[in-house]
């Protein structure tokens, strides 16, 4: 069989099928530290392949809901989250204030982290969001649309 394969794709295929199975196996076992990666929101800074969404001096303005609680809104917030295929939660909770998601890519299992912290405000409750890849410079927008679908079914 393997002759099979090394013969229709080449060598060169072959290695570079090997190497691609070998990246997506590493990616998928590298293990995740959830002190690493459950961080305050309110001191990230914005960087590539990733939105901050903070108060002041993030990528976008975080969101303020005006008619839940924070713990309500966390809950519903965390259900919408772990609807998404390949998302589970990596620590926190609703009843802590604070939740962060390992999201993986469907091909090669990339880890993207989104963490999200509600804040009681006189207003509602303001949303703090920091999601960032951790592999790579570049997630092509797929963090920041993650975060729109979130926002967007919470506020329906």
């Amino acid at each position: 069989m393997l002759k099979d394969m090394v013969g229709s794709l080449g060598y060169f295929g072959a290695i570079v099928l090997v190497l691609m199975v070998s990246a997506s196996v590493w990616f998928r076992m590298a293990p995740t530290d959830p002190t690493v990666w459950h961080t305050d929101p309110a001191h990230a800074e914005p960087g590539p392949g990733g939105i901050v969404m903070k108060v002041k001096g993030g990528d976008a303005q975080a969101p303020v809901f005006f008619d839940k609680n924070s713990k309500e809104l966390l809950k519903r917030l965390d259900a919408i989250a772990l609807s998404e295929p390949r998302t589970k939660r990596v620590a926190g909770g609703p009843d802590e204030g604070r939740i962060t998601y390992i999201s993986r890519s469907l091909v090669m299992g990339f880890p993207d982290y989104t963490t999200v912290e509600a804040i009681p405000t006189d207003d509602g409750t303001q949303l703090l969001v920091h999601a960032r890849l951790r592999y790579g410079k570049s997630d092509l927008g797929v963090n920041s649309a993650r975060v729109q679908r979130w926002l967007i079914a919470l506020g329906s």
